[in-house]
């Protein structure tokens, strides 16, 4: 984890609005993440968390504002999705697991087909990954056989195998039985720790608390307040973000 204020932002919004119909729910939010970190973004259902992941990997347009990751406009009508895809990965709370397809060819894919790499060196990496997930014997099993747990791992390491710079976490332990939740949780930990820059929508308080470095809290489309965890939890400011905290801890 790296905590070098001075160095530029890889993921950078400003004033970014969303708007579905009339109902606004991203109301002005910036944000700076820098390489290396972990970002955590926490608050109520509908508060905007999950739409602010989808508009930094360009899968909900944005309605005003911009969002820069690196050197990558991806408010820009001419973006290429397949550069952004490549850069930004993203784990959501679905696992969307080809039923069809091995282990290995759901995590192998993506390189082969939309980046046209060598499938030999991909599905050597993607076996590197799966051991990595603590999945080394399943690369030939099917999604069905395996537990839930066991499919938001193969997801991760799909998203890893596409060797972004950035991924995004969109709250993936929410689907699953409390006993699948840890293993999940150290596998997202294992990627944070091998110094990837991470955000995750989450509703883990003591995940966000030990394993991010900056946690912000939303609520209905703004960011309220953002801090290091160890000011987060302990010093909070605003009301709502007492308020949210004294519910959920």
């Amino acid at each position: 984890m790296t905590m070098n204020s001075n160095a530029k932002p890889l993921i950078s919004l400003r004033n970014v609005r969303k708007s579905f119909g009339t109902f606004e729910v991203l109301r002005g939010i910036d944000m700076d993440i820098r390489k290396g970190e972990v970002v955590a973004i926490i608050g109520p259902s509908g508060s905007g968390k999950s739409t602010i992941l989808r508009t930094i990997n360009g899968l909900t347009p944005i309605n005003e504002g911009t969002i820069r990751v690196g050197d990558i406009s991806v408010s820009d009508p001419k973006l290429d999705p397949v550069k952004l895809r490549h850069r930004v990965g993203m784990v959501f709370q679905q696992y969307n697991l080809f039923p069809h397809k091995s282990v290995l060819e759901n995590v192998a894919m993506a390189p082969i087909q939309v980046l046209k790499q060598p499938r030999k060196q991909v599905e050597e990496r993607a076996r590197k990954l799966l051991a990595d997930m603590r999945l080394p014997d399943k690369a030939s099993s099917y999604p069905g056989e395996l537990s839930g747990g066991q499919q938001q791992r193969v997801a991760i390491a799909r998203a890893l195998c596409m060797e972004p710079e950035v991924i995004l976490f969109d709250e993936v332990t929410a689907a699953l039985d409390p006993e699948m939740v840890k293993e999940v949780l150290s596998a997202v930990r294992k990627v944070a720790e091998d110094g990837m820059t991470c955000i995750l929508v989450t509703h883990e308080m003591g995940f966000a608390r030990e394993a991010a470095d900056h946690v912000y809290f939303t609520d209905k489309g703004v960011i309220v307040e953002h801090a290091p965890p160890a000011d987060f939890f302990t010093k909070a400011s605003d009301h709502r973000t007492q308020e949210f905290l004294s519910k959920v801890l």
